[in-house]
């Protein structure tokens, strides 16, 4: 096994995505050019000690380039057939280019089912570890032929929240998106020419999702405004993240080396486990609970279990054992955890002090909703 030398980055282990508009450089079919010159950036990357990752778009395309299809194909079955035969195509292109740098690539198609599952998340986790250890660059995609999500170009199951989930999976400590704008703008600037930049954003708040909500892009499934939740849920787990033009010569290498170039989002937590990010994903999150201002300051600030008497409303319809969101009265997320009641229960006992709940229902119920161990602060 060839052994890795010390990295020369500022980060070590790195995920780049890759879309569709910038693979195809804004046309219908995948560039030769602009893949070489992508692909040897991340080889200078790895020659510079540092562990990747790549989340790439583009099957769909390829597979439109292949049959000759001159017209874009509404329907999901047909959509699928595309993806079935362009991933091929996709993934013999990145080998070829791979090979002249004398890297191996491997292919590794995930749905959002293969990482809802605990146990699916660590096998995957550990298998691209492993892949990573060998010196090897994994490749993923969103598995089309299978993950309707993505088909339906619904927010989740882009491959922009894929290449977050990724990071968060790996421990990365980077994640570059790359797109075909330079990053995060005041506002449109296709239709906001006085448009500025946005150089570091610290925390993603309403204020910042607000300037992309409604924007979209070219030939993806993604618009800026999945990206941005990408950034949100990557920045959650202490991952920086970086929205970049991978158009411009060089893009890789000046941010990895922590350059002033496209828009930085700062990590807003650091040292979580595997078992916290996954929580935090929202992978298996099956429902809601609203909670007080008392409550939101114990949970926030002191690191203290949700107690009932908090809790002010109850959505969804979870389980024992189900992962559910905590948020304010604002709805605004605090943090996420394993709750020890169901969304029945709660709604009987949403306010009651722990002593009236042992009055009703016995000592055995739970005093915590949740517990501050099986919880996750934002």
């Amino acid at each position: 096994m060839t052994q890795k030398s010390d990295c020369q980055l500022p980060y070590r282990r790195i995920v780049v995505k890759f879309g569709t508009s910038l693979l195809t450089a804004g046309t219908k079919r995948l560039n030769p050019e602009r893949m070489a010159s992508l692909v040897n950036q991340l080889s200078w990357l790895k020659k510079q000690g540092a562990d990747l990752v790549v989340v790439s778009s583009g099957a769909i395309a390829a597979g439109r380039e292949k049959l000759g299809l001159a017209k874009k194909i509404g329907s999901i079955p047909y959509k699928q057939v595309l993806a079935s035969v362009g991933q091929g195509r996709l993934m013999n292109i990145y080998e070829s280019l791979f090979d002249k740098q004398g890297i191996t690539v491997a292919q590794a198609l995930l749905t959002k089912i293969d990482l809802s599952n605990r146990h699916g998340y660590l096998n995957a986790r550990n298998t691209l570890l492993a892949l990573i250890e060998l010196n090897v660059i994994p490749i993923i995609n969103e598995n089309d032929v299978v993950a309707i999500d993505e088909i339906r170009e619904r927010k989740f199951g882009d491959n922009d929240n894929l290449s977050a989930m990724v990071a968060n999976l790996i421990d990365a400590d980077l994640l570059i998106i790359l797109t075909d704008i330079k990053g995060l703008y005041t506002a449109d600037p296709n239709r906001h020419p006085e448009a500025t930049l946005i150089p570091v954003v610290k925390k993603i708040d309403a204020d910042i999702e607000k300037l992309v909500s409604g924007s979209t892009s070219g030939l993806g499934t993604g618009g800026m405004i999945t990206k941005i939740e990408a950034a949100k849920l990557a920045t959650v787990c202490g991952v920086t993240v970086v929205i970049a033009d991978g158009r411009e010569a060089g893009i890789l290498q000046e941010v990895a080396a922590g350059k002033d170039v496209g828009t930085r989002f700062l990590p807003v937590k650091s040292g979580l486990d595997s078992r916290d990010r996954w929580m935090l994903s929202g992978l298996r999150t099956k429902g809601k609970i609203t909670v007080d201002s008392g409550a939101a300051t114990a949970v926030k600030k002191n690191n203290r279990s949700l107690l009932a008497a908090g809790v002010k409303a109850v959505e969804g319809n979870f389980k024992r054992g189900d992962i559910v969101n905590i948020v304010d009265i604002k709805g605004q997320r605090l943090a996420c955890g394993i709750t020890n009641y169901t969304s029945e229960e709660l709604q009987e006992i949403k306010g009651l002090h722990s002593n009236d709940i042992a009055a009703k229902f016995g000592p055995d119920f739970s005093l915590e909703v949740v517990h501050r161990n099986n919880l996750v602060v934002v």
